[in-house]
């Protein structure tokens, strides 16, 4: 028997065994059968995403059809799925991720193995019938497009990844991609960014961790990752640490969690068991929990990450009869406070059924509970998406979950507009002869419906308004910005001016606004091929094969523009001798 001396400080902290946390009794509780969802067919492609992404509003699943569908469900509705349920007929390959928007629970972007991007709009109640206009179609990689991914707090900025290891930064207000990212040695498995969104966080084929400055496309910091052949992934937690999942050389599981400065050498790792499947890791910057999520698991591991070693700490694991073949993880806005519900998972099977898993913190008292709810990030952007690109940076805007402090706030506040179709294009500049900024020719020839007439009896009349608008667009120029040294280019739109800078061959050697020294391409900086052209000066001493290859360029241009047109003239003159004008209307 071990006598402890009376009194002894230190005797009786060595007693405390167990660790205090309010965490430490979290439990998981499955939502029973007939409050969920059934017979929703998802997706059988073999790619490495969660093919499902919730809101408060909406649930959206990939599933099986020809093309590209995914599927829009109302939050509230259980029971079965009728066959003809309408979905967002969105590509014409695999849709392989989807992402709602963090500003506008009606907003939803979408990526496919036909190397686009869409941006759709769902109505309130969900879809009456198949959607297949989309607000926006980003077209810029060459191969498919892996993942989309929102900016946390700046509004309409909207990053894709392809295949083509690229990364391009959007504006999808204008439909312009403003920024991209190339250097990547092979394919991005995984991407993220911090709480503030001023760092990205990216995992490649090489094995290698990478955070990059979005707006410049400098590394800041890399490391090797894990040891494994097999995909990882890894994301920010909200102190800046970074917590990945991957595979040893054993293909055992692992995660491992690494300060920014050291990304080589893990502060703490664990191997967790022998599986094919990738992890997931799901993470609540409120609470530090983090829940990991394996395709082809029927278990859920979830840890809380904090300051006190070991740092990682492990509360439990919950396990079901059915594999997960898909995840989405529920915003804090739509969880159940009054119930003391930490964190919500929807969890997608084989068999159709989108089981819901509810976890809770065990309290007494039915009172608000604090201590669980610190305010959290709200639907309102902290900065516009031009303020971003110009290089500000801001936190995410908080709002309380407490739902009479909520109520509180609001009531003083005059109550904002929801964003419509119509008005997620709102900050698209006017295209007037004088100014200088362009609809970029990027933007998706749904994005040309806004201004095409909604009844017009004439077909010919809508063709004139849609060459019109072409007509008055006045190109904006993009340059060419890389850094030698980490081998990441940048794509950056800029603004003409009225001065040698903007003839594009003088001046091209200055500082530019990164900080770049841009020498090295100015005798051979391409110009953009996606981007308008400016109509060739007059200018006695220019060579005449440069003259020639710039009106080759721009009758390209030209060709491009008219093929678009006659798709666009079709699909209209087949919807007028229809007698359906509801699609544009809607446009």
């Amino acid at each position: 028997m071990l006598l402890w001396p009376v009194g002894s400080a230190w005797n009786i902290s060595a007693m405390q065994f167990v660790r205090q946390s309010k965490f430490r009794h979290v439990f998981c509780k499955s939502v029973r059968r007939e409050g969920c969802v059934e017979d929703v067919r998802i997706t059988k492609i073999a790619w490495d995403s969660l093919f499902c992404a919730v809101n408060p509003k909406f649930l959206a699943v990939i599933v099986e059809g020809s093309g590209g569908p995914f599927m829009v469900i109302p939050i509230g509705k259980t029971g079965r799925i009728e066959k003809d349920h309408p979905v967002v007929d969105a590509h014409k390959a695999p849709c392989l991720e989807v992402a709602w928007c963090p500003f506008n629970d009606n907003v939803i972007a979408s990526c496919s193995e036909d190397c686009t991007a869409k941006i759709w709009h769902i109505p309130d109640g969900g879809l009456q019938k198949s959607l297949k206009t989309p607000l926006m179609e980003l077209l810029a990689h060459q191969k498919r497009v892996t993942a989309v991914l929102w900016h946390p707090t700046a509004n309409n900025v909207l990053l894709t990844v392809g295949a083509d290891a690229k990364i391009f930064l959007w504006n999808v207000s204008t439909g312009e991609a403003l920024i991209e990212i190339a250097g990547h040695p092979d394919l991005i498995w995984s991407i993220d960014f911090n709480y503030n969104g001023s760092k990205l966080l990216t995992t490649c084929k090489d094995k290698m961790i990478r955070v990059i400055d979005p707006r410049s496309g400098r590394i800041l910091q890399q490391g090797a990752g894990h040891e494994g052949v097999k995909p990882q992934r890894a994301i920010f937690l909200k102190d800046g640490r970074i917590f990945s999942t991957g595979f040893t050389r054993r293909s055992e599981r692992m995660y491992a969690l690494r300060s920014e400065q050291a990304l080589e050498e893990p502060v703490i790792q664990e191997e967790l068991d022998t599986s094919n499947g990738v992890l997931y890791p799901l993470y609540d910057a409120d609470t530090g929990l983090v829940y990991l999520c394996g395709r082809g698991d029927s278990n859920i591991r979830y840890y809380e990450v904090n300051s006190d070693p070991p740092f990682v700490h492990y509360i439990n694991t919950y396990t079901s009869p059915e594999p997960q073949r898909g995840i989405g993880f529920m915003p804090k806005r739509g969880l159940n406070v009054d119930e003391n519900e930490i964190a919500r998972i929807y969890k997608c099977t084989n068999k159709g059924l989108v089981e819901i898993l509810q976890f809770f913190v065990p309290r007494k008292s039915e009172m608000f509970q604090e201590d669980l709810y610190p305010d959290t990030v709200g639907t309102v952007p902290a900065i516009s998406a031009e303020e971003w690109f110009n290089g500000q940076d801001a936190d995410p805007i908080l709002v309380p979950l407490r739902s009479d402090k909520r109520q509180s706030e609001h009531s003083g506040e005059p109550k904002k507009a929801a964003v419509r179709r119509a008005n997620i294009l709102a900050e698209m500049p006017s295209a007037e002869p004088s100014s200088a900024t362009t609809v970029s020719r990027r933007r998706s020839m749904a994005a040309s419906q806004e201004t095409a007439p909604k009844a017009e009896p004439s077909l010919n009349a809508a063709a004139d308004v849609l060459i019109q608008q072409r007509r008055e667009s006045v190109p904006a120029k993009s340059e060419l910005f890389a850094d030698a040294d980490m081998g990441i280019v940048q794509l950056r739109h800029h603004e003409p001016r009225d001065d040698a800078y903007s003839s594009g061959r003088q001046g091209a050697g200055g500082a530019t606004e990164t900080g770049f020294f841009s020498a090295a391409l100015a005798s051979h900086r391409p110009r953009s091929e996606f981007m308008p052209k400016r109509a060739p000066e007059h200018n006695h001493m220019t060579d005449p094969n440069e003259r020639i290859e710039e009106l080759t360029v721009e009758v390209n241009r030209l060709k491009r523009i008219v093929r678009q047109l006659a798709s666009r003239l079709r699909t209209v003159e087949q919807q007028m001798n229809g007698h359906d004008l509801s699609d544009l209307e809607n446009a």
